[in-house]
């Protein structure tokens, strides 16, 4: 990581690109899983908050560079999942001056989150959904803007734009800064943990589309990234690098599921064959068993197969219906 600075309120900030700062949001209060960034402006803005329990070390990180209550403009966030966003009520109340951006396939879940918890209290368990999540606070309504492909937000002196990024879910955007050529990435091109030399797809139940996650790749490809900004975790500069390798692991990862779905129904043993793949990737070292704790918090093998599953079952039914229409 570039410039790490633990501050005397016990936060990590480090530069990543002029006037863009990543902020450790200390996830469940570990650390190296979730980034948020902050960008210097006229208008201070925020890309992505973290989960519930990010809520205390995003605000003591705010303020250690400068970001009091009434200081902070805009809050962005690339999509809603509670680990980018679990904390922007709470955050929004703390910065009762800033304005929550995010796709409007996601602003109604913001302003009433209960649905939203109630999916993830399903695939995590109570008791680790409030370790990893922590609470999830409702945004006011009059607070929320949606932010549509290719709207631009001018923070002043620098803007930011909306991609439309869908694959990994359907609400998901990317978000470019003019001033640096950076990309805020979100999910769209897997999980990235600095210690790994790997990306981990994460193609979670229910949005995961391949042709689409592929698509959003080259779409962010196409805008010629100075660096790609990771949630999870931190910045990339070699892009094009990432980008083919970020492909060929959807691709790859499909097809070993598609695989597995032709000897077998059971769920255990595709995810097992999934498991077997994936840990082929790994390079083991001094952190290896963090490194893949990490990995499996972020995106877990069970919940990557069971998204591929369900988009090959609903290509398969498709197609088994185009071929049921009358020629």
């Amino acid at each position: 990581m570039p410039g790490r600075t633990l501050t005397a309120m016990g936060t990590v900030t480090f530069v990543v690109a002029p006037g863009v700062t990543a902020i450790d949001t200390f996830m469940g209060g570990r650390e190296r899983y979730t980034a948020a960034y902050l960008l210097s402006a006229s208008e201070p803005a925020l890309v992505e908050t973290g989960p519930g329990t990010s809520v205390e070390p995003v605000t003591r990180a705010l303020d250690s560079l400068g970001i009091g209550p009434d200081a902070l403009a805009h809050i962005v966030l690339t999509h809603i999942h509670l680990d980018h966003a679990g904390g922007v009520g709470a955050l929004a109340a703390a910065f009762p001056r800033a304005i929550v951006w995010v796709h409007e396939r996601g602003a109604r879940h913001l302003a009433e989150p209960a649905r939203l918890v109630a999916s993830a209290t399903r695939v995590y368990g109570a008791d680790r959904m409030a370790a990893l999540f922590g609470p999830v606070e409702p945004v006011p309504p009059d607070r929320l803007r949606v932010f549509g492909d290719g709207a631009s937000l001018d923070l002043g002196g620098r803007s930011l734009t909306a991609l439309d990024t869908p694959g990994h879910a359907s609400h998901h955007l990317a978000i470019v800064d003019s001033a640096t050529g950076v990309v805020f990435t979100g999910d769209a091109l897997g999980i990235h943990v600095p210690a790994l030399p790997i990306l981990r797809p994460a193609t979670p139940p229910p949005d995961f589309d391949l042709e689409l996650a592929v698509a959003s790749i080259e779409r962010i490809r196409s805008v010629d990234p100075s660096t790609l900004l990771f949630a999870h975790f931190g910045p990339i500069a070699d892009v094009d690098r990432t980008c083919d390798l970020a492909v060929r692991q959807l691709r790859s990862w499909t097809m070993t599921v598609q695989r597995a779905m032709e000897g077998t129904d059971d769920p255990d043993d595709i995810v097992e064959v999934l498991a077997r793949e994936a840990a082929k990737e790994i390079v083991t070292g001094a952190d290896a068993q963090l490194d893949l704790d990490r990995l499996e918090t972020l995106a877990g093998i069970r919940m990557n197969a069971l998204g591929i599953m369900r988009y090959l079952t609903q290509q398969a039914e498709r197609a088994e219906g185009a071929d049921d229409q009358p020629s």
